[in-house]
């Protein structure tokens, strides 16, 4: 990739449904076979190779990519075009939904593009280091490029105010890393007709969670995230999507629901026609190499022994051989 190349794209889809992401990455892969993973609903690829391969320019292969999806799974996608990861990241945080935005050219223009955004722009500054930063006058990625190294390795730190520091000043030193896109499962429920009942929200989260903890068993993988998207029924087919971090990784079917329902509740859905619901697994790794806390609760000995014995039921007789009583009714 050279200094003036923007052949990095980050994508993200609108609104999408489940299994979207994992359609996605398979029409990167006809494009370049490095290719990132960015779970829920986005991915990053570099084109380097596929731009002298096909003989045209990153934000032509994007048209045809935009093309492609909507043409084959009906989804529409916001791409980014960058020099690196950082460019390409903020192009698509910028960009309109559904258009594509370059930001061509080297460190410069990158740092020029970033200037007047606020210093969230910055991968790895969250809101504690915004606050810091903005204690001190600096709001904008602006700022913090123009302010001296070791003003802002005193604020946030050696190593954290070099690596934002040099961010700050286009500098990126990250590359596109090719992962596997079976790092993740995911389910959907979609309604017979827009949802307003909140009871019948949590019971399609009650369905999504023990279909994904009976997959995650049977194959022998538990997860250590889960991302929830709420697709609302307004006219924009808006979908909210939030994620969580689980305690441990775990493929406990009531562990998943009582995470799923707390992401729900922490929306603050007021009167909400839901059109649909999905729940995506992150993070999946073998169940054998995961570490669990220990637990003195026998209701929970008993909870999973319970589902073990379903479990094996469900084997040997089909899915629906043993379902919760509330998904029965």
């Amino acid at each position: 990739m050279g200094e003036t190349g923007a052949d990095v794209l980050c994508v993200r889809l609108v609104a999408p449904e489940a299994d979207a992401l994992s359609r996605l990455l398979g029409l990167l892969g006809e494009l370049t076979p490095v290719v990132q993973a960015v779970p829920p609903d986005g991915a990053l690829a570099d084109l380097g190779g596929a731009v002298r391969y096909f003989g045209r320019d990153a934000v032509e292969l994007a048209s045809v990519l935009r093309v492609r999806a909507l043409a084959r799974h009906g989804v529409d996608c916001t791409i980014g075009v960058g020099s690196g990861p950082m460019a390409a990241r903020a192009a698509a945080r910028a960009a309109a939904p559904g258009t594509t935005l370059a930001v061509p050219g080297g460190r410069e223009a990158v740092a020029a593009f970033l200037a007047d955004r606020p210093v969230t722009a910055v991968p790895g500054v969250g809101s504690a280091t915004a606050r810091t930063l903005a204690a001190y006058g600096l709001h904008t990625v602006g700022s913090v490029a123009a302010a001296p190294l070791p003003t802002v390795q005193r604020l946030i730190g050696a190593r954290a105010g070099r690596e934002v520091h040099e961010k700050a000043r286009g500098i990126d030193r990250t590359r596109v890393v090719p992962n596997a896109a079976a790092r993740s499962v995911g389910a959907e429920r979609a309604f017979d007709r827009d949802e307003l009942d909140r009871y019948l929200h949590r019971r399609a989260l009650l369905s999504l969670t023990a279909e994904l903890g009976a997959r995650l068993r049977a194959e022998g993988q538990v997860c250590r995230a889960l991302t929830l998207t709420v697709r609302c029924a307004d006219r924009t087919g808006r979908a909210i999507t939030r994620s969580r971090t689980l305690p441990e990784p775990t493929a406990h079917s009531p562990a998943l629901t009582a995470t799923a329902y707390r992401m729900y509740d922490a929306l603050g859905l007021q009167r909400a026609r839901v059109r649909a619901i999905a729940l995506r697994a992150e993070g999946l790794g073998a169940a054998g190499h995961a570490a669990r806390q220990l637990s003195f609760d026998p209701a929970d000995d008993k909870a999973r022994r319970l589902e073990e014995a379903a479990d094996r039921a469900r084997a040997r007789f089909g899915p629906q051989a043993v379902v919760r009583g509330t998904l029965a009714a």
